[in-house]
This record gives structure tokens, sequence and C-alpha cells, in this order.
């Protein structure tokens, strides 16, 4: 059965997160990494370019996931946010040998059931996209930049600076957080086109 897309990109804060709700949804989900998202202009700028049509924020119902929520809603548009909740549930993730310091679970604990009430209202009521081999097989690599002159060569990093720029992004990303960044807001045709423009 396929799963449920969602029309929006969803934020969340781990990788754990982002683990279960791919278990449950079609969605394209980034990370903060917890509070390292405040110091990180890469993920920032990220996150703001992601939510260009919309984006949800979906954190864990404690107090670090509040004072994430806070600072999101000051940096990306506000008209563009949607918020997403998932109730206080007392518990213990299975990974974990004791509870949060709240007391309560996570997005990665509250179960099925819980996300798919709390983001029904963001599932794609039309035709359901299945991720595919194929689209695996469409993800930019390391392989791809090296091809491209944007790794192992002398102006790698100023062709990099440009491809950022292009799509919006810090100027001075590294090569894998410019890669990683690329196979969320494009595909291999919107990358081919990107670098024609910068020649």
């Amino acid at each position: 059965m396929d799963k449920p897309r969602l029309v929006y990109p969803v934020i969340v804060e781990g990788k754990y997160d982002k683990s279960t709700l791919l278990s449950v949804f079609d969605a394209t989900v980034v990370t903060l990494g917890g509070f390292a998202v405040f110091n990180s202009r890469e993920k920032q700028a990220l996150l703001r370019r992601l939510a260009t049509d919309g984006i949800i924020i979906l954190t864990d119902p404690d107090g670090g996931g509040k004072q994430l929520r806070s600072f999101l809603q000051g940096i990306l548009p506000k008209d563009k946010i949607h918020n997403a909740y998932v109730p206080k549930l007392a518990g213990k993730e299975k990974r974990k040998d004791k509870p949060s310091k709240a007391g309560l679970l996570g997005v990665e604990g509250v179960g099925r059931e819980v996300l798919e009430r709390a983001l029904a209202p963001f599932v794609d009521s039309g035709e359901r996209v299945e991720k595919t081999e194929k689209k695996q097989q469409d993800m930019l690599t390391k392989v791809d930049f090296f091809a491209d002159k944007l790794t192992g060569c002398d102006n790698a990093s100023a062709r990099r600076a440009a491809l950022a720029r292009f799509f919006d992004l810090p100027d001075d990303m590294t090569a894998n957080a410019l890669l990683d960044a690329l196979n969320i807001i494009t595909d291999r045709e919107g990358y081919r086109k990107a670098l024609e423009s910068i020649e």
C-alpha cells in the first residue's frame, strides 16, 4: 500500500524522528540536529529555501521542542509556516534506557496513529506519489560533483559557491552540505540547468 504523501516538507528534531515519520508518510523530512541549528547558517538557509511554498514544523512536546519551534518561527516566513503538534504522552522510547527529562514521548515514540492525526491536514488528497528505485538512482552523488568539477580541482570551491548562490544557499557551504541540500531542493534536471547557468 502506498504511503500518504505530505504536501509540504517537514522539520523534525533528529534522525530517529525522521526515520519514524518516513515509515508512515511519503515526505521530504529535514532534521535540525537539535540546538545545533541555532549556529548553523547552512541549515537555516536550507530551511528558508525549503519554506518557499510552505513548511511543517513538528517538534517534540517538551521544553526543548518548544524552544526550537520558537526559533524556527523567528527565522522562517510566518505565512509559510504550518505548525503540527504531537500530544504530551508520558513514556520512554524503546531505544532509550530511561525517559527524557520531561518524561514525555518525542515524535519518534508517539506511534503511527498519533502521527497520522497530527499530519492529516497536510496529506495530499490527489494522486499518491510512491517513492521508487528510480528516484533513488536520480540522487546526486560525490561522483557527480567530481565529474562536474565541483570537487577535486583548483576552482572547485568557486564553482560550488556559484552553484549555491543559484539556489539561494550560502556560498561557503562544504561540498557535503551542498550535496545534501541539492538532493532535497532540486532534482538532477534542475542541477544540470543550474550548472549550465554558471558556466
